[in-house]
């Protein structure tokens, strides 16, 4: 007979339960869904008014090979064979597989899927993990987003956290229905008319207001105050998830809901929809991930459930990798490898000397181009920052190709280190010093923003008071997240455009942090044209200035460059259609980051006053926008001296 404290599996015609005393997870056979959770008394955490297939599940979004856009085929993964792989006291590990085979063309994403479920002795909760694999006489096909969801009862848990500034009682779904609310622009957005709770009147609920950045993205979830029960999805690693540390993400929304997003389009656009193609073999891991469940004493502030779930997460980070998951696809630390070095930076126009890469972010992804690491979907990638001497270590990394990859704030581009990286069981490796010589052709002559791939550091203006979300009022530092800002540009400038008079405007108070089209009325747009004044005190004709036009997000836009004439035919630069990002409709403040470089001849300046214009022209709805990271003029580069 097994031990009180031990852990157990039970096993019936239609589900399976692990219970290790503290927690009981009950899934369907061989589906693989999660059906109940009991804890504390409350014999199911997850919303027993839905079906017991759209309580706790994995899924995943596929398309045919070829497709454009995000979208396709909704599937709710269900295994079709049920297998013990360890049962134990210390250890239960549960599988549920199912497998492809040409009879599913069409009807079927071809992977072979593995989802894992583990419980331990004394774990307060369990973890899950899945195996994806696609074989090499495989047919293609694309897969926009794949993750764990779970939908917990309403009438429990309706205190949500996912950061120290940004946790609060929510809104019911029921507020969402018709008859409680306005739609408002696009469907995640709704403004609350009627809701249950009256304190929510008036506000907008979208959960994209509550997305965060992969790097920041380790622990959310929700309490329920009676009992005090808290319920968290922790991350411990991002080596799994899709398009390095700043792509950001959603975490916990009205519903309530908890998701651990693995794979996703958001923010980036079709650049991160992972795309197969046929006989392209491929295997990976996502997860394990944490559902932790906590309680607190009747007598203790339920709010000391976030501050328990950190100290958890802590632990789980500190436990990276895992030393239980018995699948030969997840390496133990011992099977992997560690990289170590300092990077520096050279610019001879800022300073003579070597100057440390302090803060820099720096990565292991699949080889590629420099920058490629963000639109990267299929690999495993492995970041850290740098010290305030660009000393950098990464450990735990899982054999295999890489490229090394670096980006430095206050400074533009990316780097990659131009050999190659052999990572294998075991290997330490030191590559001691390495430089990045970031773009630069000549002296700055000016510059607007901080280049740090983000456009938080502009003006963000007050949301419009009909539109708020209470939680992000009086945090200029989310002010971006509010609803509707795309529409106080046009407030701002109602008749002309932006203009910005270098030496005398402040990008912090001058520079909207958003090039968006024109609200004319409630049906149409118009593009904008933004001017940047600055005076030369000497051009040479024959000379060239550089312009560094660093970009943090772009969505379906289009920006063109002339100099001092508006109407020049050809613009003197276009970038062409860009971006997909949509990062200001969810509440974003940088998609993905590009870099122009454009050559201005001194043939098109002038002594004294100069205009550059930027106009973004494509103006068929109000979410054509770009974000701009940081600016810069380059004068030209001064004549070399040919000492011997």
């Amino acid at each position: 007979m097994m031990s009180p404290n031990g852990v157990t599996l039970q096993i019936q015609d239609s589900h399976v339960m692990m219970d290790n005393g503290l927690v009981q997870v009950t899934l369907s056979n061989p589906g693989g869904l999660v059906t109940s959770i009991g804890f504390n008394g409350i014999d199911n955490l997850l919303e027993v008014q839905n079906e017991e297939g759209n309580r706790g599940y994995w899924d995943l979004v596929w398309a045919a090979p070829g497709s454009t856009g995000t979208t396709g085929t909704f599937d709710r993964i269900q295994g079709t064979s049920f297998k013990v792989i360890v049962e134990d006291e210390d250890q239960v590990e549960i599988s549920f597989t199912r497998s492809w085979d040409p009879s599913l063309q069409g009807k079927q994403e071809p992977l072979n899927i593995d989802r894992r479920f583990v419980m331990l002795r004394g774990s307060s909760g369990f973890y899950s993990y899945g195996i994806y694999e696609h074989l090499q006489d495989w047919p293609g096909f694309n897969m926009p987003e794949t993750r764990i969801v779970f939908n917990l009862r309403k009438d429990k848990f309706q205190y949500m956290a996912m950061a120290d500034d940004r946790q609060r009682p929510m809104p019911m779904p029921d507020d969402r229905l018709p008859g409680r609310c306005q739609p408002l622009a696009y469907p995640e957005a709704v403004l609350l008319t009627n809701p249950i709770n009256p304190d929510f009147k008036g506000e907008v609920d979208d959960k994209y207001q509550y997305s965060c950045e992969n790097k920041d993205n380790r622990v959310h979830g929700w309490i329920c105050t009676d009992p005090p029960v808290g319920f968290w999805q922790i991350t411990p690693s991002n080596e799994f998830r899709t398009g390095g540390p700043v792509k950001q993400d959603l975490t916990s929304h009205v519903g309530p809901f908890a998701l651990a997003m693995f794979v996703s389009a958001h923010y980036s656009g079709e650049d991160l929809v992972v795309k197969f193609k046929d006989n392209e073999p491929w295997k990976k891991v996502f997860g394990p991930v944490f559902m932790y469940i906590n309680q607190a004493m009747d007598n203790d502030n339920p709010l000391s459930l976030w501050e328990d779930a950190k100290d958890q997460m802590a632990i789980e980070v500190g436990s990276w990798p895992y030393n239980f998951p018995a699948s030969d696809d997840y390496p133990t630390s011992d099977e992997r490898g560690s990289i170590s070095g300092t990077l520096l930076v050279k610019d001879l126009y800022i300073k003579e000397e070597y100057m440390s890469a302090d803060s820099a972010y720096i990565g292991l992804a699949l080889p590629g181009d420099a920058g490629s690491w963000q639109r990267e979907s299929k690999g495993y990638q492995f970041w850290t920052k740098a010290d305030k001497d660009g000393n950098f270590t990464i450990s735990d990394i899982r054999a295999g190709e890489y490229n090394l990859y670096a980006w430095v704030p206050g400074f533009i581009g990316d780097y990659k280190y131009n050999v190659d990286i052999n990572i294998s069981s075991g290997c330490d490796i030191d590559l001691g010093e390495i430089v990045y010589e970031p773009p630069r052709d000549g002296p700055t002559l000016w510059e607007i923003g901080i280049p740090d791939r983000s456009a938080a550091e502009f003006f963000v203006p007050v949301p419009d008071p009909k539109y708020i979300n209470k939680l992000l009022v009086n945090k200029p530092d989310m002010r971006f997240r509010q609803y509707g800002l795309w529409d106080r540009y046009a407030e701002l400038y109602p008749d002309t455009d932006l203009v910005y008079t270098v030496g005398v405007s402040d990008y912090r108070k001058h520079w909207f942090f958003a090039q968006v089209n024109r609200n004319k009325d409630s049906k149409t747009y118009g593009g904008t044209t933004w001017q940047v004044v600055f005076k030369l005190d000497e051009v040479h004709q024959s000379s060239t200035f550089k312009f560094r036009l660093a970009l943090a997000s772009a969505n379906d836009a289009e920006l063109q460059v002339q100099v001092n004439d508006p109407q020049a035919n050809p613009p003197l630069f276009t970038s062409g259609v860009i971006g997909k990002d949509n990062a200001i409709q969810r509440h974003g403040i940088h998609g993905l980051y590009r870099l122009y470089s454009v050559d201005i001849p001194g043939s098109l300046l002038v002594r004294g006053n100069n205009t550059i214009f930027l106009s973004q022209i494509r103006s068929t709805t109000p979410w054509q926008n770009i974000m701009y990271d940081y600016i810069r003029l380059e004068g030209p580069p001064p004549p070399t001296s040919n000492q011997n």
